[in-house]
């Protein structure tokens, strides 16, 4: 925890999916979301399950209008980012208080999912597509 110069409690998390990464910071408030200093329904383009997938820890807590999300994301996707987010949140409301660890983790929040893209082999044409297989 850091404090700000208004002397308010400061949360941090970080998420990461795919090739997303996303800083998390938690700060007592109204419940607003900001990405990348823009609003959170602009810049998820007004797509709200995007907004939904990044306040369900903080819903499943109760806790959703009590704390503003501020983050900086980079690299990936919408999909990514959004889900790198909600990792963040997560992380940073084990932060806030070490209680909630134990419901965040039974509802799958503060795992962090492995998938990735899987490279590109020489002599196919994608990671797993080969070429046609003639038999004479």
């Amino acid at each position: 925890m850091s404090t700000t110069e208004e002397n308010k409690a400061v949360y941090w998390g970080t998420g990461r999916r795919k090739s997303s990464i996303a800083r998390v910071r938690l700060i007592p408030g109204t419940g607003e979301i900001k990405v990348n200093k823009k609003e959170g329904n602009l810049y998820f383009n007004q797509i709200a399950d995007y907004i939904q997938v990044i306040k369900a820890p903080l819903e499943k807590l109760g806790l959703d209008k009590e704390y503003d999300i501020l983050v900086n994301a980079h690299g990936g996707g919408l999909t990514g980012q959004a889900d790198a987010v909600k990792l963040g949140v997560a992380r940073a409301l084990c932060e806030l208080n070490p209680e909630n660890r134990p419901t965040l983790k039974a509802e799958g929040y503060l795992t962090r999912d492995p998938r990735a893209k899987e490279r590109k082999k020489y002599g196919l044409h994608k990671a797993r597509k080969a070429p046609q297989y003639s038999k004479r």
